[in-house]
C-alpha cells in the first residue's frame, strides 16, 4: 500500500476544516487533494484526535502483526499434520 504523503495529523486538521464550515472544493483546493479523498478521510477519521489517530495506528500495526503470527503457526501445525499422517 502507497504511503500517504499527508501524516494523521494534517489530515484530521483537514477534516476539522472542513467540519467547521469550509466549502468542500475549497479546502480541496487549499490541500491539493479530491474530494472523494476528503469524505474517505472524513469517514475514517471524522471526529477523532491526534492521539486517538495514533492509537487506531498502533492497533492496526499490532493486528497485522498478530494475523501474521497466527497465520503461521497455521502453517506449521497443517505441516505437523502431513508429517504424522506419513504425507510427504
Amino acid at each position: 500500500m502507497r504511503k500517504s504523503r499527508f501524516t494523521e495529523e494534517q489530515i484530521i486538521e483537514v477534516v476539522r476544516l472542513h467540519a467547521a464550515g469550509a466549502k468542500t472544493s475549497d479546502v480541496c483546493r487549499q490541500h491539493g487533494i479530491s474530494g472523494t479523498t476528503l469524505y474517505k478521510w472524513k469517514a475514517k477519521y471524522g471526529g477523532m484526535t491526534v492521539p486517538d489517530a495514533r492509537r487506531l495506528k498502533q492497533l492496526d500495526d499490532e493486528n497485522r502483526r498478530l494475523k501474521k503470527l497466527l497465520a503461521e503457526a497455521m502453517l506449521d501445525v497443517a505441516a505437523l499434520k502431513d508429517l504424522a499422517a506419513g504425507n510427504f
